[in-house]
């Protein structure tokens, strides 16, 4: 299959080359230059798959020209190679719980997915990669790529505008894994990404590539996961499926909604989002109009300028879907909060505030009990233990892999938000 340049439709390119480049011209995104269709009929043998073999298949269907099923089984096995778990909350209501790989969030699943196929490509070339974060992309991509030959990784952050932990997780590896604490928000550290891949003087000099979720092998690993979703539910509710999903940079989101265009029968998706409310906005007024970035309790949704919704807009537009028909709830710290408090004292569900969010939009939308509402749970409550502890009153015991990194020294170097600076940083080091 081939993929094309949102921003530039005559910038065409193979599955290999869009991992490998990430951001194509004029910064747009790559995009499958069609979405493979599996009949209904089909869906229900997909779905009796074992998730390998099945999520194996799924990602053949982008990538089958370029790398045989033999070695796709392989580094499918290597990455995802960690449970997914759908638990019943209450009644008609689950939470599929995608934070138990490495680093306790949903995003091991696709960049373990990327830094395995980047490896089985990668030969002798160095490649940099610059990934900006909010919070739980950083610790994914840097034990994703730890210690992985010829990969340089760079990750960016908002400084002290991430939890303690989820700083820990990425800050205290070393090795080929730098990070930079920058002075500003994550759409500052976005921005500075960018700034680098539209820089011809850098782009001449070193291969650069991202992990963020613009990264054609991070989209299409996270389909993976709705299939098993359908695959954990019983065939009678498989047609009236409401999935809520957290959003911040609306990947989840953008992966939900090629599974529904490739077949997968969703009933409908929820874009739920914390008080950085622009998709919401633009919704209701047809106006594109980032606001600054405002800081609330679930830190790696803060993100006024998500990077996925074009990729949105082009599937609502080639499948001629009803932009309108996306239903989008803003929700604020305070509401959070309470459904965190809810979950625990009426169902003995603990969980974090971006899960939460997903959590409340999908209670408060859900219309008969006949609908199958699903929340992703995209992050492990103790990794905001010190709030969970606080505003529930109890104490969550950290898993043994954040207790080890707690006690480790943070590596971080400390920039101002300025690409030239940061421009330099890269040319000292790198070329």
């Amino acid at each position: 299959m081939k993929f094309y340049n949102i921003n530039n439709h005559k910038e065409i390119i193979s599955f290999k080359q869009a991992l490998k480049i990430g951001l194509g011209k004029n910064q747009g995104l790559f995009f499958p230059s069609f979405i493979p269709k599996i009949h209904l009929k089909n869906i229900n043998e997909i779905l009796d798959m074992d998730f390998i073999n099945r999520s194996s298949y799924l990602l053949s269907l982008f990538i089958k020209d370029e790398i045989s099923s033999k070695d796709l089984i392989k580094i499918v096995n290597k990455a995802f190679n960690f449970p997914l778990k759908l638990v019943n909350i209450k009644d008609n209501i689950f939470c599929l719980e995608l934070f138990h790989g490495p680093t306790l969030s949903f995003k091991d699943f696709g960049v373990r997915f990327m830094s395995q196929i980047l490896n089985y490509f990668t030969k002798q070339k160095k490649i940099i990669i610059l990934t900006a974060t909010s919070g739980d992309t950083g610790a994914a991509v840097a034990h994703a790529f730890y210690n992985i030959n010829n990969i340089e990784v760079i990750i960016l952050y908002p400084k002290n505008k991430i939890s303690i932990l989820q700083e820990k997780l990425f800050c205290t590896l070393g090795k080929n894994i730098k990070t930079i604490a920058v002075q500003g928000n994550f759409d500052d550290c976005q921005k500075l990404v960018k700034q680098s891949f539209e820089d011809t003087y850098l782009r001449n000099k070193v291969i650069l590539n991202s992990a963020n979720s613009i990264n054609i092998s991070r989209l299409i690993a996270q389909i993976c996961y709705y299939f098993e979703a359908f695959a954990q539910i019983s065939k009678k509710n498989r047609n009236n499926v409401i999935i809520s999903i957290p959003c911040g940079n609306f990947g989840n989101l953008t992966a939900g909604l090629i599974s529904k265009s490739m077949g997968l029968p969703v009933k409908k998706f929820i874009a739920a989002t914390n008080s950085n409310d622009t998709v919401l906005r633009y919704l209701k007024s047809g106006i594109w109009k980032p606001k600054k970035t405002i800081t609330t309790l679930s830190n790696a949704m803060d993100v006024s300028n998500p990077n996925n919704w074009p990729r949105i807009l082009e599937l609502f537009q080639i499948n001629n879907w009803d932009l309108n028909k996306l239903s989008s709830q803003s929700i604020s710290d305070c509401i959070t909060e309470q459904s965190i408090i809810k979950l625990y004292h009426q169902y003995e569900y603990i969980t974090e505030p971006h899960s939460a969010i997903a959590y409340y939009a999908l209670y408060s939308k859900i219309k008969h009990e006949k609908e199958f509402g699903i929340f992703l749970g995209t992050a492990h409550p103790a990794k905001f233990q010190n709030y969970i502890n606080k505003i529930l009153k109890i104490t969550i015991q950290l898993p043994i892999v954040l207790t080890n990194y707690m006690k480790k020294e943070n590596l971080s170097y400390n920039f101002p938000n300025n690409f030239t600076y940061f421009k330099n940083f890269l040319i000292k080091n790198y070329i």
